[in-house]
């Protein structure tokens, strides 16, 4: 009778036969001990497919093991769940085969439940944790994309609904990471896999369309490839020519963005020419633009100017015979293995080391720079919102003033560019020159500017940038000096107003008894005294509750105030370089010389209305915490005012208001016009004065005018 073999022994000889093609015979045997032992811990465990589950980490192994990974590396893919769904420990593993197999075993594995997070929360916290793994070793995201190709090749078993979920995942983080990796072979397979599980109907309409279009269209490609291949012949050049498929899911994308028909993608025939040495590319480029001609704008040469993942080659647009557009790659053997392999050649090609290192190299810089970002990220969403920018670039090539090419994704700007120079660059930049020609700091750079960065020791990033940076590295930067300065703000403001209540008690903060401030600090729960200072600062804490607790006997008990006690003694200065922690209401528009009061906000700090403004009647109304605040004597700035004017609606009148205004030496910020008809046009105009004499002098020359017929300030 014969023993029917289980596929996981038909799967293990193929990996063996695989293995024994490039490892020692003590590597494979250890290879084939790990599967005994998964086999063994996996035991009992089926895939929704109706296999043992001991199949799916063979199956990733053998992937790995096509691309020729060391044995650990192979030895990480069988043992790849163990920690996860077989309660193994990352030191039982180490004991049993080597902490360098567990350290990748313990890299590809999931955390275990994250309690009060969403999907989306703890999917973020899953990739981050496979990142900082990634930085250790790069062979942990090998095997995490062997993993999730073999998850996608089998997903037909799982629900419709959970199918749709891992596809959208894979296209938003794992296809792009392969491509950024220079793995291309494998991220065209996720692409197409995921793409045939979220639009299954749409998948196999198009599969039917194209294979009949490449039908129509073979004699087209007979006839253009034998017209390249004879004029190579003729210069003497040894190439192999090949037409080039189109991805299914890349002519989906093409199709649903540009919202094109199929015979419209269709209509450009793509080949590739592979040459044995760089100089053949370059003799070949010239030999296909004297047969066909080239469209110009349309050429890009990768092979000096790489990609960022080390991807290499001369791309260009031709119009060929019957007017239709060819598309050509020109590139060697050994590009093409890196374009397909990526950083799996350093495996897969041990002949070229000096290229793949290079792969490896770039590889684990992008990664270096993740890992900086990611120490300043908020949370693991911030980390999985900058990761999804970083992942899809479109390069542009700039120059700095002395030569050097700096790469940026294309739409990049000059606060781009200084961050890519350096951040303390970024952080400090004030202006711009491209090509010679003073520019603002949002002009987007296009291939081949030179770009110079004008930098003031006073300069310090401005919110208002994060509106338009595309970069990882601005946006992270600006981001992490903010919050940063925002908290060193807070700080020094919170402390403003703690010595401000104590002071009414002839106290100072600096002389109270540390013993004293750690008690307070362990009442109320609060970490250190800058953690206390920053919640006063931005209106979490009351400083007069916090200067009556720290001042009366028992620092634990209730406060208890006097009914003769007053909160507010003395006011807060305000002096115009509080920066985020103190705002002018945006109601009232408070300036210099106004009557003011502030209230809390908790969480942003304080905002200063004028005494006037509608609103301070509803917040105090709604019991909402406030402070006695003045301005500083010497108060310099320009602040925003509003003006309603009435003036007569003829041409050239807002020219003459704007001018009068600028003769003032005041600028306007804004004009929205509220009513108008063939008489009169009422505008609101907010403009900058300095303080409320210069607004006074302004709206008296405004006054004089025979356009104006009504000026009033705005007060909310």
């Amino acid at each position: 009778m014969t023993v029917l073999e289980r596929p996981q022994d038909i799967l293990v000889r193929r990996l063996s036969d695989t293995l024994s093609g490039y490892l020692e015979q003590s590597q494979v045997n250890d290879c084939i001990r790990a599967y005994e032992y998964g086999a063994r811990v996996h035991e009992g465990q089926i895939r929704k497919s109706g296999e043992d589950y001991i199949c799916h980490p063979i199956s990733v192994a053998i992937s790995l093991a096509e691309m020729h990974m060391d044995a650990n590396g192979i030895m990480a893919a069988i043992l790849h769940d163990v920690i996860e769904d077989c309660k193994v420990s990352k030191k039982q593993l180490a004991n049993e085969f080597g902490i360098e197999v567990a350290e990748l075993v313990d890299g590809v594995t999931k955390l275990g439940k994250i309690d009060n997070k969403s999907r989306a929360e703890a999917q973020a916290e899953n990739v981050r944790k496979m990142f900082l793994a990634m930085a250790k070793d790069l062979r942990v995201i090998i095997v995490k994309l062997a993993d999730r190709l073999h998850n996608m090749q089998t997903i037909g078993a799982m629900p419709t609904e959970k199918q749709q979920r891992i596809a959208h995942e894979t296209l938003e983080i794992y296809a792009p990471l392969a491509n950024r990796l220079g793995m291309n072979n494998i991220r065209h397979k996720l692409e197409s896999l995921s793409f045939a599980a979220m639009y299954p109907e749409r998948y196999e309409e198009l599969k039917k369309a194209v294979k009949t279009e490449r039908g129509t269209r073979r004699k087209v490609v007979e006839t253009i490839e034998s017209a390249i291949k004879i004029r190579l012949s003729e210069a003497h050049l040894d190439c192999e020519v090949a037409g080039r498929e189109k991805n299914l899911y890349s002519i989906f994308k093409k199709m649903t963005d540009k919202k094109l028909l199929l015979s419209d993608v269709f209509d450009i025939y793509a080949f590739r020419i592979f040459c044995d040495s760089v100089d053949t590319c370059y003799r070949v480029l010239g030999v296909i633009h004297n047969l066909y001609k080239p469209i110009p704008g349309r050429f890009k040469d990768y092979i000096a100017l790489p990609k960022e993942n080390g991807y290499q080659s001369l791309h260009s647009v031709l119009m060929g015979p019957f007017g239709v557009p060819i598309e050509i790659q020109i590139r060697t053997h050994d590009m093409h293995r890196m374009a397909e392999s990526g950083i799996a050649a350093h495996w897969l090609y041990k002949s070229d080391d000096d290229k793949t290192e290079k792969a490896q190299a770039l590889a684990n810089e992008w990664l270096r720079d993740l890992l900086e970002i990611q120490k300043s990220a908020g949370d693991s969403l911030e980390f999985i919102d900058n990761l999804k920018i970083d992942l899809f670039p479109q390069e542009v090539f700039v120059f700095t003033p002395k030569g050097a090419i700096i790469k940026l994704p294309r739409g990049a700007t000059a606060v781009d560019f200084a961050y890519a120079v350096h951040t303390d660059i970024g952080n400090a930049c004030v202006s711009a020159r491209i090509d010679r020609q003073l520019v603002p700091l949002q002009s987007k750079l296009e291939n081949g500017m030179t770009v110079e960065i004008i930098t003031a020791g006073w300069a310090r990033p401005n919110p208002l940038w994060l509106n338009y940076v595309i970069t990882v590295k601005a946006r992270s930067s600006i981001r992490n000096y903010l919050k940063n300065f925002k908290q060193q703000e807070a700080i020094n403001l919170g402390r403003r107003l703690l010595d401000k209540e104590l002071q009414v008690m002839n106290l100072h903060l600096d002389n109270i008894d540390p013993a004293r401030i750690n008690a307070l600090l362990k009442a109320i729960n609060s970490n250190s005294l800058d953690d206390l200072l920053e919640d006063i600062g931005l209106g979490n804490k009351m400083p007069f509750l916090v200067a009556k607790q720290l001042t009366q006997d028992d620092i634990n008990a209730n406060i208890k105030l006097n009914s003769n006690e007053q909160i507010q003694k003395t006011p807060l200065i305000i002096k115009g370089t509080e920066g985020m922690v103190i705002t002018l209401a945006k109601c009232c528009r408070p300036i210099p010389g106004d009557a003011i009061i502030g209230f809390f906000n908790p969480g942003t700090g304080i905002v200063v209305h004028h005494h006037e403004c509608r609103n301070r009647v509803v917040l105090r109304k709604k019991d909402t915490s406030w402070l006695e605040v003045e301005w500083s004597q010497d108060i310099v700035g320009d602040f925003p005012a509003e003006l309603r004017l009435e003036i007569m609606n003829q041409r050239g009148a807002l020219a003459t208001i704007a001018s009068t205004i600028s003769d003032m030496e005041s600028n306007i910020e804004n004009v929205n016009v509220i009513d108008q008809d063939d008489r009169v046009c009422v505008d609101l105009i907010t403009l900058t004065a300095r303080d409320r004499v210069h607004l006074a002098k302004i709206m008296r020359r405004l006054k004089e005018l025979e356009i104006v017929l009504k000026i009033t300030r705005v007060k909310a």
